[in-house]
């Protein structure tokens, strides 16, 4: 993947994860009319999917780049391992805020 589309996916990852609640989790207006397909039907599930499905793709993205320069770096120095496996860990806490955000999206 290049470079300009990485960091295209990388930002649209971060929009949708903290624009979506803010459009989804606004008050909405009391109305009479009844609307079937209005934003609170569909827009929640697609805004809780969007929030877990790409925090996911872009933190396996980023876990492929830090896995394999840190198996360069514990090829060249084997004292830095906690660092490693430190960098490592770091991107599942976005899918971690991504799975708290469509919990909170949803409602439960």
């Amino acid at each position: 993947m290049s470079k300009r589309l990485s960091k295209f996916v990388a930002f649209a990852a971060f929009a949708a994860t903290m624009v979506t609640p803010a459009i989804l989790l606004a008050q909405e207006t009391t109305t009479t009319t009844a609307e079937p397909l209005g934003l609170g039907a569909w827009g929640k599930p697609i805004g809780a999917a969007l929030a877990i499905g790409l925090s996911a793709i872009s933190a396996g993205m980023a876990q492929a780049r830090i896995g394999s320069a840190g198996q360069g770096t514990l090829a060249e120095r084997p004292e830095e391992r906690v660092f490693v496996l430190a960098l490592t860990a770091l991107p599942e806490v976005i899918v971690l805020l991504g799975f708290v955000m469509a919990i909170l999206i949803n409602g439960a």
